[in-house]
């Protein structure tokens, strides 16, 4: 039986280690004025192990920290980004950067990876990452839209989904939500219907006075845990503190 092993670093940024092959999510490893992570950060670019790829959803700062990401070693993984950002990453010495809308594959040693559709007010992709013995959905920053429908028609076995749940609203803007909460991820869980659900995305903040004047967030983990339990029981939600690993098996 293999084994995919979930490490969260922080915020959207994770570890997959499926049976061997290493890929992380949305590397952030600073911090800024407005952009402050409200947990610890599990490793820094240089304590990370040899990655087999690096996925990058969208080109917000807290995604896409390539300044910061660029004190990893090896430049020679590949770093998957959505179509039309892969300046970023060339720019500090990555050379194998390739661009995706929704529904394009690359692949990467024994994984198809795909991204699909996401809406968080920039381009975006969530994506879908399929090895033999797993099938792991990364949420990014996305809203639920109809379109992640055909998600769960394309790839009818989830193993794992990984789900934002702050659910993110912008004050100025009317309380424009660019993020789903905790209610929005249970009902995309109830569309996927994962084995295994991690949420993630919900202990950043701006900081007292921008999020008093900024932004607002109305959904956190403990409530996505709570909604699941009662929707969706027979999917196992787990709320991992930053390195905190999680062991999944394979089913065959």
């Amino acid at each position: 039986m293999a084994t995919l092993t979930v490490t969260r670093v922080t915020h959207s940024c994770v570890l997959l280690d499926i049976a061997g092959t290493k890929i992380l999510t949305d590397p952030w490893f600073s911090e800024k004025t407005g952009y402050l992570r409200g947990e610890p950060l599990a490793f820094t670019p240089q304590e990370l192990p040899l990655l087999d790829a690096v996925l990058v959803s969208h080109g917000h700062y807290d995604h896409y920290d390539m300044q910061a990401f660029q004190a990893y070693p090896d430049k020679s993984v590949p770093v998957l980004v959505k179509r039309g950002i892969a300046a970023a990453a060339r720019k500090v010495g990555f050379h194998t950067v390739i661009e995706l809308d929704p529904w394009e594959t690359a692949e990467v040693g024994n994984l198809t990876i795909t991204a699909t559709p996401a809406e968080h007010g920039v381009p975006e992709n969530t994506y879908v990452v399929q090895s033999s013995d797993f099938t792991i959905f990364f949420g990014a920053d996305t809203l639920l839209i109809p379109q992640l429908r055909e998600v769960a028609t394309r790839f009818p076995r989830i193993d794992l989904a990984l789900l934002a749940v702050n659910g993110l609203q912008i004050r100025p803007a009317f309380n424009r939500q660019v993020v789903m909460n905790a209610q929005e991820a249970t009902e995309l869980a109830e569309l996927l219907r994962p084995r295994v659900a991690v949420p993630m995305h919900y202990t950043f903040t701006a900081g007292a006075l921008r999020d008093r004047l900024l932004l607002k967030y109305t959904g956190t983990a403990a409530q996505f845990a709570q909604e699941m339990a009662q929707r969706i029981p027979t999917t196992a939600v787990h709320i991992l503190e930053p390195g905190e690993p999680l062991e999944i098996t394979s089913l065959a």
